[in-house]
C-alpha cells in the first residue's frame, strides 16, 4: 500500500485549512481553497487506518461490527454552513469509526478499558461530554462520541499531529433509530437530524427514541417524564398524520449487492438510485471518490468500509434506505409500553381517544 509523506500539515497549515474553511462557508472559495481542503481531507486516511486496525483487534470474537467513514464533502460544506463559528482544521468528525453493540452494558464496559488503552493518541474530550445514551439530544438522537488526536513520531505520521477521529458507540437499538433518522432525511425534504424541515418528523423520531429506550434498554430518552400510554399516543397520533412507519415498511431496500472488497463507494442519485463501486487497495478508493465528487457535485457520495459486505449494508444501512429494523421494533415497543399484545393503531389511537374524552367528562 502506498505512503503519502506530507513536509507540512495537510493543506499547508491550520490557519490556511480555516482560511478554506472561511471562504466556503461565505461562498468565496478559489480553486486553491478546494485543493487545500482535499487535502487536508485526503490526509484523515492515515487516522482511520490507525484507528480502525486498533478497534478491530480489540473487538475481535466480541460480536462487535466495526466500521470507518469518511466525512462527505457536502456534509462538511453543510456544517461549515449551520456553524459559523467552526474553523475548519478543528472540526472533530472527519474521520468517523463507528462500534455497534448488542447492548449497553457491553458498550460502557468496552469503552471503560478502551480509555485505558496505552497509545500516544490522546482523548481530547471529558469522559461524559458527548455521553447522549445518559443524556440524550432533545432530537432523540442516543450514543456516546469520543474524540481523539492523532500523535505520532513516524516519519510518515508525525506531520499529520492535530488530525483527530470521532469514534461512535451505538448499540443495535440506537442504530436503528439513527438509521431511520438518516433515511427520512432521503426521502422527505426534512432533515430531522439537523432539526430542519417538517418538525413534526423530528418530534415523531424524538417519541420513537424514548418508546424504543424505555422497551427495550431499560433508558429513558428525550421524554423522560411523559406517561407510557401518553408516549404510545404521541407517536401514534403523528405516524397517522405523516405515514411514517407505512412508508418505511414500503422502501425495499437496495439489491445493489456490496463485493467483498473493503472499500466501498456508496453513490446516492437525487433520484433515489443507488450505485455502488468497491476496491481492494484504499489509496485506490481515495482517489476515486474524489474524482466522483468532481464528476457528480449532485450526487450524495461516501467512501465507507468494513470486514465484511454484511457488515457494510448493517453499519451504513442508511444508504440502503434499510429502516426495517426500526419499524419492527417500534411497534414491538409500543405493544410492550402499552400493554397490548398485537398492536391495531387505529383501534389503538381511538381507545386513546376515548379514555382521554371520559378522564376530560369526569373530572
Amino acid at each position: 500500500m502506498e505512503q503519502i509523506i506530507y513536509k507540512n500539515f495537510p493543506g499547508g497549515s491550520k490557519s490556511r485549512v480555516n482560511l478554506a474553511g472561511d471562504n466556503i462557508r461565505t461562498g468565496k472559495e478559489s480553486l486553491d481553497d478546494l485543493i487545500v481542503v482535499d487535502e487536508w481531507r485526503a490526509a484523515h486516511r492515515a487516522v482511520l487506518n490507525t484507528f480502525q486496525a486498533i478497534l478491530r483487534t480489540r473487538t475481535r470474537g466480541k460480536g462487535v461490527v466495526v466500521a470507518q467513514r469518511h466525512k462527505r464533502k457536502s456534509t462538511i460544506f453543510g456544517k461549515l454552513d449551520r456553524f459559523p463559528d467552526m474553523q475548519l482544521a478543528r472540526m472533530d468528525d472527519v474521520a468517523g469509526c463507528r462500534l455497534i453493540f448488542s447492548n449497553i452494558k457491553d458498550l460502557y464496559a468496552f469503552r471503560g478499558v478502551f480509555h485505558k488503552a496505552r497509545f500516544s493518541h490522546k482523548k481530547r474530550n471529558d469522559i461524559d461530554k458527548y455521553d447522549y445514551i445518559k443524556h440524550p439530544k432533545s432530537t432523540g438522537y442516543r450514543g456516546i462520541h469520543d474524540v481523539y488526536v492523532y500523535d505520532v513520531n513516524s516519519v510518515t505520521g508525525r506531520h499529520l499531529k492535530g488530525l483527530m477521529v470521532e469514534i461512535q458507540y451505538r448499540t443495535k437499538i440506537q442504530h436503528a433509530w439513527a438509521t431511520a433518522v438518516e433515511v427520512i432525511g432521503f426521502i422527505t425534504e426534512s432533515q430531522p437530524k439537523f432539526e430542519e424541515g417538517d418538525l413534526r418528523y423530528q418530534a415523531a423520531m424524538a417519541l420513537a427514541s424514548e418508546i424504543l429506550s424505555r422497551a427495550f434498554e431499560s433508558y429513558t430518552g428525550p421524554f423522560p417524564h411523559k406517561d407510557q400510554i401518553e408516549l404510545v399516543r404521541d407517536f401514534l397520533s403523528l405516524d397517522n398524520e405523516l405515514k411514517l412507519l407505512k412508508t418505511l415498511q414500503g422502501l425495499n431496500s437496495a439489491d445493489t449487492i456490496v463485493s467483498t472488497n473493503r472499500n466501498s463507494i456508496l453513490i446516492f442519485s437525487p433520484t433515489g438510485d443507488l450505485e455502488v463501486k468497491t476496491y481492494r487497495d484504499a489509496p485506490e478508493a481515495l482517489r476515486a471518490l474524489f474524482q466522483l465528487e468532481k464528476e457528480h457535485p449532485e450526487k450524495d457520495i461516501v467512501l465507507v468500509r468494513a470486514d465484511t459486505s454484511e457488515e457494510v449494508r448493517f453499519a451504513f444501512k442508511n444508504y440502503f434506505s434499510d429502516a426495517q429494523d426500526f419499524v419492527r421494533l417500534v411497534e414491538e415497543g409500543c405493544q410492550i409500553l402499552s400493554g397490548v399484545s398485537q398492536i391495531n393503531k387505529s383501534a389503538l389511537l381511538r381507545a386513546f381517544n376515548k379514555k382521554k374524552t371520559n378522564n376530560s367528562q369526569t373530572s
